[in-house]
């Protein structure tokens, strides 16, 4: 069967389309939530996926990802709060439009723009995904080592903050991942007695714990959000103010592709680079920062063209791009999928039939926006402790429901307050997901490597894609101790004022 006749049985004979529309909806009501992620919204989404077909679980996963995107900007319009961060951009135009009496046509904008992002970045995904994949069917378990660690490195380099505190993050993951069986011999490590740990810690327990219950953490100690927002109708854009905005719609656009298909960058990278340079190019500079319609629709176009573009090194490599597609990585491994060049040899059904999900769910992005408008406006609205409260219910409820561990729950809950500590002193969450996430895969290709080679390191080196790895590995690194400590050295010594010669 060919590609498109895949996709079209997805769609019509079996449960796709409506996992597409539930999982958009979920999606849309969580960015809705201030505080409450795009990735928050995926793991929150993730434990109610058990059981079901893994095409059709993926299909509501990522739609659920497609619609937090959207959905981010209603708080960041209404009440300057982004319900995701790629929707920190949107905010700074977004709630001044607000404050002038132009809500519903910042709304509009913000729906058009990002529904065409969207579109962008699904076919940006099908056109580019499975090309990468054929390329990387070359590869031998050191290559898939060294991918594993350029992929650590990657995200640990580009998180937020320090980077020695990235790499500390990523090093505990990956001694998280290392709780269990040995994945060569099956001896069991680090479980302590406990009968609970003989199969390993589950990632799903730690991605909701580190992300959505140290966030319910980290928002008891804050003050009420403001909820003056007025009920607001939502006033679509014309077809001449679009064609108005066209320059701005395509930097958002062109710079979400990139940032993307580039691990570790995300929506809220593109967003704002596509602000600045929006503004940069903008007829109307000056306009920035005071209700600009441009300054809307370019992080729009850009965080939600990001949404696809950012599975294209997650399904082609198993690098996830951003914090919600290391979540769709884990569900995927949840689901007894492996990310990379392999998923479309052994799962072309699958690969197309998440395809045609997510075309459908980024169609009906538009009508849905417009229906489910009302509803979010009405939740962003209500008390922050009876918000915080039903969220923490649904969390413990859907861990729960994965296995029918209390242990896991209580898991859960230890992982949310590490992550609230973590967020306390700057510490960065991704690099600890991904060695959760990545840590069995390159532990295993290092061990089947060393066992091809007779135990010889020298396999690393000599396999011509692993090396090239290592290499792009080191340059990053390399790259990034220029940028966090070289860089502002020398900035600082040339900014500091000469002192005065003596006679």
């Amino acid at each position: 069967m060919t590609g498109l006749s895949v996709a079209w049985t997805t769609l019509t004979g079996t449960w796709a389309l409506p996992a597409a529309l539930m999982g958009l909806v979920w999606g849309i009501i969580g960015g809705a939530l201030p505080g409450i992620s795009a990735s928050i919204t995926i793991a929150l989404l993730l434990p109610f996926t058990f059981g079901l077909d893994p095409t059709i679980a993926i299909i509501m996963l990522a739609s659920a990802y497609v619609g937090a995107e959207y959905g981010g900007s209603i708080p960041a319009i209404l009440i300057r709060t982004p319900g995701t961060n790629s929707a920190a951009a949107t905010a700074i135009d977004g709630y001044e439009m607000h404050k002038q009496g132009r809500s519903g046509e910042a709304l509009g904008l913000s729906l058009v723009a990002g529904t065409i992002g969207g579109l962008i970045g699904i076919f940006m995904l099908i056109l580019l995904a499975e090309p990468l994949a054929d390329i990387a069917l070359a590869f031998t378990p050191p290559a898939y080592f060294s991918l594993g660690l350029l992929g650590l490195s990657v995200i640990a380099t580009l998180s937020e903050g320090s980077m020695i505190k990235g790499f500390i993050t990523g090093t505990l993951g990956l001694m998280i991942a290392s709780v269990g069986p040995d994945p060569v011999s099956g001896v069991t490590r680090f479980t302590y007695d406990s009968p609970e740990l003989l199969g390993g810690i589950r990632p799903i327990v730690v991605m909701i714990g580190i992300f959505a219950v140290a966030e319910l953490l980290s928002q008891a100690g804050q003050p009420p959000w403001d909820r003056s927002s007025a009920q607001t109708r939502i006033k679509l854009p014309s077809l001449r103010t679009l064609w108005s905005l066209k320059r701005s719609l395509l930097l958002g656009s062109g710079i979400g592709v990139f940032e993307g298909v580039t691990p570790g960058a995300g929506g809220t990278v593109a967003a704002f680079l596509s602000y600045n340079e929006a503004k940069r190019w903008s007829a109307n500079p000056e306009l920035f920062g005071k209700g600009s319609p441009e300054a809307i629709v370019a992080p729009e176009a850009a965080n939600n063209t990001v949404a696809g573009t950012a599975l294209v090194p997650t399904m082609s490599f198993g690098i996830p791009g951003s914090n919600s597609t290391a979540i769709l990585l884990g569900g995927m491994l949840l689901h007894g999928l492996q990310p990379g060049p392999m998923l479309f040899e052994k799962h072309p059904d699958f690969v197309y039939g998440v395809f045609s999900g997510l075309v459908m769910a980024n169609l009906l992005q538009f009508p849905v926006g417009i229906i489910i408008l009302t509803p979010c406006i009405w939740l962003v609205n209500r008390p922050k402790p009876w918000l915080m409260s039903y969220i923490l219910a649904l969390v413990l409820t859907g861990v729960y429901a994965v296995d029918h561990s209390l242990f896991d729950v209580a898991l859960c809950i230890f992982f949310g307050v590490l992550g609230y500590l973590m967020r306390l002193f700057g510490y960065p969450f991704l690099p600890m997901v991904l060695g959760v996430i990545l840590g069995r895969l390159v532990e295993s290709q290092y061990r089947r490597a060393l066992a091809i080679s007779g135990g010889e390191h020298a396999i690393f080196v000599t396999d011509p894609i692993s090396l090239g790895l290592l290499i792009a590995c080191a340059l990053l690194v390399s790259y990034s101790l220029y940028t966090t400590y070289l860089r502002p050295a020398r900035d600082a010594a040339e900014a500091r004022p000469e002192s005065p010669s003596t006679n």
